[in-house]
């Protein structure tokens, strides 16, 4: 069996390759909810469909996945912020954050360049996270922009031509 890789080396590794930033959200009997995700990605044309890795862990990944349905909100490069009120979690973040309910129902975030709404598909266990698959329902470009990026610990901009 081969040696597995040290973990902060692994990190240090990955982190030379950047992630756009999303946000996806759903619905609990709790209220809306939502998830900063980086690792998303798109599965199929045929169906259409999308995965995202919420952690294990992850609390609210438990309280989202009942409703069966989620909405991935692609993050422009000018809502750092909106990201980071989901990390800090000092406040309420729905109440500072502009949303609205999508056509599927579920939490979209203004100012966002584009939501997908999905049904849950199939959730497959990988290492340490759960790989969602979601059919896709609905997409709508929103506004027209950058991505936000992750890269080496940090947001950056795509600085395209």
């Amino acid at each position: 069996m081969a040696e597995l890789i040290d973990g902060n080396e692994y990190r240090k590794v990955l982190g030379r390759y950047p992630t756009g930033v999303t946000l996806v959200t759903s619905f609990s009997p709790e209220g809306p909810q939502a998830m900063v995700i980086g690792s998303f990605v798109s599965v199929s044309m045929e169906p259409p469909l999308v995965g995202f890795l919420p952690g294990k862990e992850s609390n609210t990944w438990q309280k989202m996945k009942s409703e069966k349905k989620f909405c991935v909100n692609v993050l422009s490069d000018q809502q750092e912020n909106v990201a980071n009120e989901f990390f800090r979690k000092e406040n309420n973040p729905w109440e500072v954050i502009s949303w609205y309910e999508s056509a599927e129902g579920l939490p979209a975030i203004e100012g966002s360049l584009a939501s997908i709404d999905c049904s849950i598909f199939n959730v497959v266990e990988a290492g340490d996270h759960w790989f969602v698959i979601g059919e896709v329902l609905g997409a709508e470009i929103m506004e027209t922009g950058s991505p936000l990026l992750f890269l080496g610990g940090s947001y950056g901009q795509y600085r395209g031509n």
